[in-house]
């Protein structure tokens, strides 16, 4: 799920998740703040070739960046956290694992109707929300980014992730923001050095790695607070493809309550009030969502552009599935432990869903390899449920 700073009252949304330190890597030389200088074989042969039918275009030396931001992160993951409590650097406080049933619409538009979305097909899901911060220990009322990550099960067909081709998930990964802070890995790189630099002036420069619109976008995704992680609103934040061949398209999603009304924040809200709310709501109903398709109707809404949204009033969300969400009792240990071992990347995909942009490119990279580090240091399997 799209990761947090580490800035206390400049706390900021990253979506691009931590990594671990890549394996065979023995022809790579290092820079004294150990960031690979020359591009892993493991990465040179599985990283994403760009769609330029669809917009896509490599950025300066992605590859190598992708590689030296996974380095640099999982340095700081294994450095914070000893063997056996390794947690997520993005979004490690969840609010709860919940089981869904993840239904197509009978009757969506034909060009919609690809990949998982299967008209009138059900799937069954696992849900997982999230506080953004990587402070585990952050009090739920405190502003934050909030994040929704779908696991779809018994989805048939090879995947796109090489190392789980023929795992049987689809992932979708969501924030309750429609926008990300930067487009490209070098000023993603510079973000993470001053994030990760104790000095007071690696602070004050952060605002100038990210930008203007950059640190405008941060602020917007930080400044946010909910009573009720199923009453939010969620997005994908970035584009992915649609189809295959010449039929396929650009898009982006997106996930609502079926209700508009949204409950009142408690009084007196506890320090991890958001999993009391979702306790508490899913012990008396079930509970509606709707997910939402978004397709492009404009090159100007570029691929490889995460920081500017595609207005609705341009181009209009539409409903292809109802996720239903039945009344459960989550909050046991034995469930917070499956969903502490759960791994989420949007490259858990079909080819029909492959995800898009740079943003995402090198999301494949950092998301695996943070995954398989925090499972190899809690010496847990790893493996699509």
């Amino acid at each position: 799920m799209p990761n947090p700073s580490r800035l206390g009252h400049f706390r900021i949304v990253l979506l691009l998740t931590p990594a671990l330190l890549l394996s065979g890597c023995s022809d790579t030389a290092f820079h004294k703040n150990n960031k690979p200088t020359v591009i892993s074989s493991s990465i040179a042969n599985s990283y994403p070739e760009p769609d330029t039918y669809l917009g896509e275009k490599l950025q300066s030396n992605e590859k190598l960046v992708a590689q030296q931001i996974s380095t640099v992160i999982e340095e700081s993951i294994r450095k914070e956290y000893s063997p056996g409590k390794a947690l997520r650097d993005a979004h490690p406080k969840a609010h709860g694992c919940v089981r869904a049933e993840f239904h197509v619409l009978k009757n969506i538009p034909t060009q919609l109707a690809k990949g998982v979305f299967v008209p009138d097909k059900s799937y069954e899901a696992w849900i997982r929300f999230s506080n953004a911060s990587n402070d585990a220990s952050q009090a739920d009322i405190e502003k934050d980014a909030r994040g929704m990550a779908i696991k779809v099960l018994g989805v048939p067909g090879d995947k796109i992730l090489e190392s789980e081709k023929e795992a049987t998930t689809q992932d979708f990964i969501m924030i309750n923001h429609p926008v990300f802070f930067v487009n490209d890995g070098q000023r993603y790189l510079s973000f993470i050095h001053d994030v990760n630099n104790k000095g007071f002036f690696n602070k004050l420069h952060i605002p100038f790695a990210l930008g203007f619109k950059g640190t405008i976008n941060a602020l917007g995704a930080r400044n946010s607070k909910i009573s009720n992680p199923l009453y939010a609103r969620y997005w994908s934040m970035v584009p992915y493809q649609l189809g295959l061949g010449n039929d396929r398209q650009a898009v982006k999603y997106s996930v609502r309550n079926c209700s508009a009304v949204s409950p009142a924040f408690p009084d007196h809200p506890s320090h991890n009030f958001l999993r009391d709310a979702l306790k508490d709501t899913l012990q008396k109903q079930d509970i509606c969502m709707e997910f939402l398709i978004q397709p492009r109707t404009s090159n100007k809404m570029q691929v490889e552009d995460a920081m500017t949204e595609w207005k609705e009033t341009e181009a209009r969300f539409y409903q292809v599935a109802t996720l239903h969400i039945p009344k459960q009792s989550f909050d046991t240990p034995e469930q917070n432990q499956f969903c502490e071992n759960l791994s989420f990347t949007p490259w858990h995909a079909l080819p029909e869903h492959k995800p898009l942009g740079g943003i995402n490119r090198m999301r494949k990279i950092i998301y695996e390899d943070i995954s398989r580090t925090r499972h190899e240091m809690n010496s847990a399997p790893r493996h699509e449920p």
